[in-house]
C-alpha cells in the first residue's frame, strides 16, 4: 500500500523521483542485511503486459519478451552478441545462390503436451505463417519460401524465391517459433512449445508465471524453477519495486533519472546496452496533408532529436536519420538529410498550405501508447511542432487501443513507437502497412537487396534504401534507444546488449 501511495505521489511530481530514490536507497543500505537462502526463482519486471502469448499471431513485442526461447523455441537462436547458433536445428547449410537452405533437426524433442517435434511441425508452422490470412507480422519472410520439402522427419529444405543471407537470423526471432499443430489455435492463452518453461499462471493485469518444464531435453541445466514476469508501466513504481526487492531484475527499465540510486550500490548491477530498435514519429500517409512530402519534411525539420532524446529517454539514445541504426550491417549516417531547422519547417508549411488550401496552425492528432518514452517524448514533440505552426492534439491510448486503432485501423495522424525488430527494413515494402507508404521505387530497390548475395553490393544498396526513406520522410526517425537493465547483483546471465527483445530465462542463475 505504501509503495502504491509513493508511486502515485511521484506520478504527480516526477521531479521528486531521483531524490526519493536516493533517500530510499540510503535507507535500505543502512538496514542490516539478512542472510538469504539460495534462490530457485526470480521476479522480472516488464513495462507492458502482452495481449496474448502467441508471438506468431500478434505484433506486440511483449509477447516475445515472455515466450521466446522460454516457452517456444525456434530453429536457430540469436544471442545477445547477435550471433546465430543452433537450437531446434542442429545445423544448416545454404546453396551458393542463397536460395536453398537445408536444416537438420534435433532428435528426441517433445512439445509440452507430449507430441513429437519433427519436420511436419516445422512445415505446419511456416505454412501457417505464410498463409493468406496469417497475422504473423513477419509473414513476408515465410511467403518468400517458394517450396518447402521434408525428405525425412528430421530434415527441412527451404527453397526461397530469391536469396536471403539473413534467413538464419530471421528464423531465430519469435515470429518463427515452432508450434505444435494440435494446440496452435489456443496458443494465445494456453501456449504449447518445446521450451524449458511452461505457463503456470497468468494473472491478468499483474503477472505471468512460468514454471520449469522437467520434460525439456536440458532441464537439468535450467537453474530457476519458477520465473514471474510482473507488469509495471509507471517509471516511479519500477524504481520502487527494484529498491524494495520486489523485483529481482528489470530489463529495459525506465530508471535513467534514478540511476544514482543503483550505481555504486553493491546490491545492484546496472547494465547499459545497445539495441537495434528505432524510435520514430510515425506519420499516416493516408491522411491529408501528410500525403504531401513537404508537410512531412516540415515536421522533420521542426524536431530537435537531441531534445527528444533528453525528454523521452533521459539522454540515453543516439539520433538516427532513417529506419536504420549504428551497428547494423550497411549503416550510413543520414541525420544530415533532414536536420533541425524551424525556419525551413515554417516555410515548407506555408508553401504547402497555399497549394493545398489549409491555414496555419495545422491541427493533427497524436496518439501515444503507454510506454514512458512515448508519453514523455510526445510532450516534447508537441511543443516543438507548436513553434512552427502545428497543433498536435495528444491522445493517450492503451497498448491494445494502439494496436487496434493505429496499427490495425490506421486511425491516427501522428504516433510515437519503437520498432524493436532488428531486420524489419522490408516494412517499407509491405502493402497496407500502418504508415501507408507506397513506393514503387523502394519496392524495386528492396527486391534488388533481397536478391543480392554479395555483401559489399548488398550494403551499397542498403545505403541507397536508407537515403530514399530519409528523403521521403516516411516517418520522422528520432533515435536508437540505449537499453538500461537494473538487477540484483547476484542474478547472473542477463543480456546486456539486445539485438532483439528477449529474456533468456534458461541462462539465469543466482550467484
Amino acid at each position: 500500500m505504501l509503495r502504491r501511495r509513493c508511486a502515485a505521489v511521484l506520478r504527480r511530481a516526477p521531479w521528486l523521483v531521483p531524490l526519493w530514490a536516493l533517500l530510499l536507497a540510503a535507507a535500505l543500505a543502512a538496514a542490516p542485511a539478512a542472510a538469504q537462502p539460495r534462490k530457485d526463482s526470480a521476479v522480472i519486471g516488464m513495462t507492458l503486459e502482452p495481449p496474448g502469448l502467441d508471438p506468431t499471431a500478434g505484433a506486440a513485442s511483449a509477447i516475445a519478451e515472455i515466450t521466446l526461447y522460454n516457452v517456444y523455441e525456434t530453429l536457430t537462436k540469436v544471442g545477445s552478441d547477435g550471433a546465430v547458433r543452433p537450437l531446434l536445428a542442429e545445423s544448416w547449410a545454404a546453396s551458393p545462390d542463397g536460395r536453398g537452405w537445408t536444416f537438420k533437426l534435433r532428435r528426441g524433442v517433445k512439445f509440452h503436451n507430449g507430441a513429437a517435434f519433427d519436420a511436419a511441425a516445422v512445415r505446419f508452422s511456416f505454412e501457417r505463417a505464410a498463409a493468406a490470412g496469417s497475422t504473423n507480422k513477419d509473414r513476408a519472410t515465410f511467403a518468400a519460401v517458394e517450396r518447402l520439402d521434408t525428405p525425412d522427419s528430421h530434415t527441412v529444405v527451404l527453397v526461397l524465391k530469391q536469396g536471403n543471407p539473413d534467413l538464419p537470423f530471421q528464423l531465430g526471432q519469435a515470429t518463427a517459433a515452432i508450434v505444435e499443430p494440435g494446440s496452435a489455435a489456443t496458443n494465445a492463452t494456453k501456449p504449447v512449445g518445446t521450451g524449458p518453461y511452461r505457463l503456470q499462471n497468468w494473472a491478468r493485469g499483474s503477472a505471468v508465471t512460468l514454471a520449469r518444464w522437467d520434460g525439456h531435453r536440458d532441464a537439468a541445466a535450467v537453474k530457476l524453477q519458477r520465473v514471474t514476469m510482473r507488469f509495471i508501466s509507471d517509471p516511479a513504481a519500477q524504481v520502487a519495486a527494484l529498491l524494495s526487492g520486489d523485483i529481482d531484475a528489470f530489463p529495459r527499465v525506465a530508471a535513467a533519472r534514478s540511476l544514482k540510486a543503483f550505481e555504486g550500490n553493491a546490491r545492484y548491477q546496472v547494465l547499459v546496452g545497445g539495441s537495434r530498435a528505432k524510435t520514430i514519429l510515425a506519420l499516416n500517409h493516408k491522411r491529408t496533408p501528410l500525403d504531401d512530402v513537404r508537410v512531412r519534411r516540415a515536421i522533420a525539420a521542426a524536431i530537435d532529436r537531441q531534445a527528444v532524446i533528453a525528454g523521452a529517454a533521459d539522454g540515453y539514445g543516439v539520433p538516427i536519420g532513417s529506419y536504420y541504426v549504428p551497428g547494423a550491417p550497411g549503416y550510413v549516417d543520414t541525420t544530415g538529410l533532414n536536420p533541425f531547422d524551424p525556419a525551413k519547417a515554417r516555410a515548407l508549411l506555408q508553401q504547402a498550405g497555399k497549394d493545398l488550401g489549409f491555414a496555419l496552425p495545422l491541427t493533427l492528432t497524436m496518439k501515444l501508447p503507454p510506454m514512458p518514452y512515448a508519453r514523455q517524448g510526445g510532450e516534447v514533440i508537441a511543443a516543438q511542432l507548436a513553434q512552427v505552426g502545428i497543433t498536435a492534439k495528444i491522445e493517450n491510448v492503451e497498448w491494445a487501443q494502439w494496436l487496434s486503432g493505429v496499427y490495425g485501423q490506421k486511425a491516427y495522424d501522428l504516433s510515437i513507437v519503437s520498432h524493436v525488430e532488428p531486420l524489419d527494413f522490408g516494412n517499407f515494402a509491405r502493402p497496407n502497412y500502418y504508415w501507408g507508404y507506397e513506393s514503387a521505387e523502394f519496392n524495386a530497390l528492396w527486391a534488388r537487396i533481397q536478391s543480392t548475395a554479395a555483401t559489399d553490393e548488398r550494403h551499397r544498396l542498403l545505403a541507397e534504401a536508407q537515403r530514399l526513406v530519409a528523403r521521403d520522410v516516411v516517418s520522422v526517425y528520432l533515435y536508437q534507444p540505449t537499453w538500461l537493465t537494473v538487477a540484483d547483483a547476484r542474478l547472473q546471465g542477463l543480456w546486456k546488449d539486445m539485438p532483439m527483445l528477449a529474456n533468456d530465462l534458461s541462462a539465469l542463475h543466482w550467484r
